[in-house]
């Protein structure tokens, strides 16, 4: 997963995340840093938790498009990223949920722990965040089909993943596919959020450096 660039489509406005006219992020958990080339690093592979948070307002229909670096830390068959949105607030420290949220994932498991609802190898998951400590597994797609993808973009760093996520105050998610924008994933998730005050980007064990 390669360059990330996270786009924030608020009401038809594209909006930058992390951009010199928001907020500062706030480096919650794991090793983040900027980098000489202005990209942000998560630079610890062993971070289970890591994340930052930025203050960004969110309402009604919005559009996520970003693409992530891979940077290393996955040659132990294990690690994952993604992005909470719609938060209603944000914990600056390690925590499994962030406040009242969706967390969309990407997920690379050799051996997923057994009735965890995870496939073996790559997936995607819909969590619902219930608060800091708690989250609801809305669903979880085998995206195996995909691996072809995720080995062009890990075994040449210079190369991208590109991610287009569109959600719906009806709970309507839809998920593009990364090669040529058609739709590619189409579901709805329960107890829609349609509102929040926060957008959390998280790595689970491994290295990803963001870009904007």
């Amino acid at each position: 997963m390669k360059r990330l660039v996270l786009l924030l489509l608020v009401m038809g406005i594209a909006v930058t995340l992390f951009a010199q006219t928001l907020p500062v992020p706030q480096f919650a958990s794991g090793s983040w840093s900027f980098g000489l080339d202005g990209r942000l690093y998560q630079n610890d592979a062993n971070a289970r938790l890591a994340k930052v948070n930025a203050q960004i307002p969110q309402n009604g229909a919005m559009e996520y498009v970003f693409n992530a670096r891979y940077e290393g830390g996955a040659e132990d068959g294990h690690g994952g990223f993604g992005i909470h949105v719609f938060a209603d607030t944000a914990f600056n420290g390690a925590s499994w949920g962030v406040g009242r949220s969706y967390l969309f994932w990407l997920n690379y498991d050799e051996n997923p722990i057994a009735g965890s609802g995870i496939p073996r190898g790559l997936s995607a998951q819909v969590y619902r965040s219930i608060s800091n400590s708690q989250m609801v597994l809305e669903a979880s797609i085998d995206m195996n089909e995909w691996m072809p993808l995720l080995l062009f973009v890990t075994q040449d760093l210079t190369r991208s993943l590109n991610i287009i996520l569109k959600v719906y105050p009806n709970g309507e998610v839809r998920i593009y596919d990364p090669t040529g924008g058609d739709e590619y994933l189409y579901f709805f998730v329960e107890q829609p959020i349609t509102q929040g005050g926060w957008v959390s980007l998280r790595t689970n064990g491994m290295k990803m450096s963001f870009g904007f």
